[in-house]
Parts: C-alpha cells; structure tokens; sequence
C-alpha cells in the first residue's frame, strides 16, 4: 500500500493493543507505533491518532482486572487509566508534540461543536503537533458502548477531510465467517460496497480488552468511505504495525471509497441541510466566486435570516442565486463586518477569527 498517495491519515488504535496481561501500557509497541508515525510525517503525510485504552490501563486502580464493569466503573477506571496512557504516549513520540483532545459524540454531531473541535485539530496539526483522540468517557453514559472508538475515528475521518483510516486491532480484516469458529472462512481483501451480505459478514467481539467487534468496524467503515475517506482493518499486534502495513508484510481489509473528501461535503452541503440565511453580494465578488474564491466580507453587501457559525445559507447576487455555503460567522457578526476588509473585522468583532465570510471548500457554485 502506497502511504505517499495519502495526505492525511487517521490511526485508531485498539485497547488490546495498547494494555498488556497485567493490565499495564505496551510501551515497546506504542514506540514502535511512534517510530512508524514519524517516518510518515516525514514524508509529508500528516496523522492523527484516535486511541482507546483508558479503561484497561485503569482497572487495576480500581481493583477490577478483570470481567465486566458497571458504567461508575468504566468512568472511574478511565479516569485513572487516561494519565497512564497520555503518558505512554508521551514518552514513546518524544521529542515530537501530541496533544490529548477528549471529545463525545455530541462534538461530532452537532454542528458548533463540530467546528470548534475541527478548527483545534487544524491548528494543532498546522502547528506540528500530534493530535491523540479518545473518547471523554468520565462524563460518558451509554456511549462507552460506542464501539471501542471505532466509529469516533470514523467521525474523526470525516471531520478533518482524511483520505485514509486505519483501524489496527486484534483482527486481519474482514471474512466471510468468523474464523475462530469456522475452518472455511475466506479472507475478504477488498471491499468496494459495503452491502447487507458484507455487513452479515461481521461477528462478535473477540477480545476480552476492547469493546467493539467487527460490525462497529464495518460501520465506521461506512461512515469513512461516505465522507470519501478509504477505510483499512488489519492486525496491529506486531511491532512497527504502519511500516508492515505499507511494505505488505499484513493482511488487512480495503473498504475502497468512491468519493472524494472535498466531493462528499459539497455534496452534502446541496442536499443534506436546510439553508439557514442569506447573503447578497455584488457583481465582482459574484464574479470571483464563480472563479474559485471565498466571500469575502468586502463583497457582500446584505444579510437576511437568522443563522449560526457553520449553518448552511445561500449566497445571491443582483440576478439571484450563484452559490451555497457554511457561514465563518454568525447572521449577527456578519452583518457587523458587511463591504469592510478582512483586516478590519478583528477590531469590529473583537476577536480574531475567519478571514473570508464562506470559505471556497464550503461552497458550492449552483449557477
């Protein structure tokens, strides 16, 4: 597999991969893992890491190693677990920078959330620092059922526009059958649609560690390759799991997506919500952004409706509809900083936030 062809990856990690049988961090894997994640950094691609494990570092705190833990439980073993495993982290990628960001999934799916955290993971990444993501399952309730992070990397694909996540676990990939129960069952290398009979494919969990199974794998798989990110799931029990992956030396699962990143959110932003506002421009900014620019504030000259930071709103010139897009501001700012320069609007607003009033990866010309 050609890692040079992806620009940014996500690598979502696995707690039977990070947790030994005493319960403590696997740190000679994890530097293996940070040895390989810098060798691609290198080389220009960019990567962020969802991780689980809290829970399984911290349940000898608790004195619970083993069997199933009530929810108070999960919540107090990840509380002690997450600083083991920040620091394992620490320590294996030193003298790089990473960053501990817990998120739920409500800063996936609502939409201010969703932005705030986007626009953290963008400037920590612009900044050379290593994003490392786990789930806030202290504050957690029926989410820690989330499927051992495996859809969050998914949402965390989706978010930062990757085209590559990797899903290393205690499996090689998909099979027809569970192969721990049936000698028939077929290694499936590549999957171009994920369809009812691949989904049937998935059985139940096989680890006594993680907390999610082949179907919470095939669903962020889904939710990957819909946002145009190509989806792996292999293996990671080996040292050096990204330099074995990309040099051919695993077996692994492809789910092939069909899309691009940057095609699935125009796509969703003609169809998949509801316009909140509009906002008149004049004839050059109409002009400039059928050429491939953002608006700016200095082109637009009117606003109408009531709308929030990241809510979908048409842009209209003189002869009506020219484009749709995701606000940089809300109704009210923008309609502090109409026809003004991107240099004025820190001091009018208060704040230093987006230059452009809609940036051009969140439009779509529709005349």
């Amino acid at each position: 597999m050609d890692f040079l062809s992806f620009n940014r990856i996500v690598i979502k990690v696995g707690s039977s991969l990070l947790s030994n049988k005493n319960g403590q961090i696997n740190q000679p894997w994890l530097k293996s893992l940070a040895d390989d994640v810098t060798e691609l950094r290198k080389k220009g691609v960019e990567v962020i890491i969802v991780t689980s494990g809290g829970v399984a570092l911290g349940r000898g705190y608790i004195n619970r190693p083993t069997g199933e833990l009530r929810l108070e439980e999960k919540q107090a073993a990840v509380a002690c677990g997450q600083l083991e495993l920040m620091q394992g982290y620490k320590n294996a990628f030193a003298p790089d920078n990473i960053a501990q960001i817990l998120i739920t999934i409500q800063d996936t799916e609502r939409r201010r959330n969703y932005l705030n955290v986007r626009n953290a993971l963008e400037t920590l990444i612009k900044n050379h620092v290593i994003p490392i993501i786990n789930e806030n399952d202290v504050v957690a309730t029926a989410e820690l059922n989330y499927g051992d992070n495996d859809r969050l990397s998914a949402r965390v694909a989706q978010m930062l526009d990757a085209d590559l996540l990797v899903i290393f676990s205690d499996v090689d990939g998909l099979y027809t059958k569970n192969p721990m129960k049936h000698e028939d069952s077929e290694h499936v290398p590549e999957v171009h649609k994920i369809s009812k009979a691949v989904e049937n494919m998935a059985g139940k969990p096989t680890s006594n560690v993680g907390t999610g199974g082949m179907q919470t794998k095939i669903e962020a798989a889904k939710i990957a390759t819909a946002a145009g990110c190509h989806c792996v799931i292999t293996q990671g029990a080996g040292e050096n799991p990204l330099h074995a992956l990309y040099n051919g030396k695993l077996k692994y699962t492809k789910f092939i997506s069909q899309t691009t990143p940057l095609t699935a959110r125009k796509q969703w932003i003609v169809s998949g919500v509801k316009p909140m506002g509009e906002i008149i421009v004049d004839k050059g900014a109409a002009e400039a952004l059928k050429n491939g620019s953002s608006l700016l504030p200095a082109g637009a000259t009117a606003v109408s409706g009531k709308f929030e930071r990241g809510d979908l709103v048409i842009i209209k010139s003189p002869e009506g509809e020219i484009a749709r897009g995701l606000s940089s501001h809300s109704a009210e700012n923008t309609k502090l900083i109409l026809g003004k320069k991107s240099s004025e609007t820190p001091a009018i607003l208060g704040y230093s936030g987006r230059d452009e009033l809609i940036h051009r990866d969140n439009m779509v010309i529709t005349s």
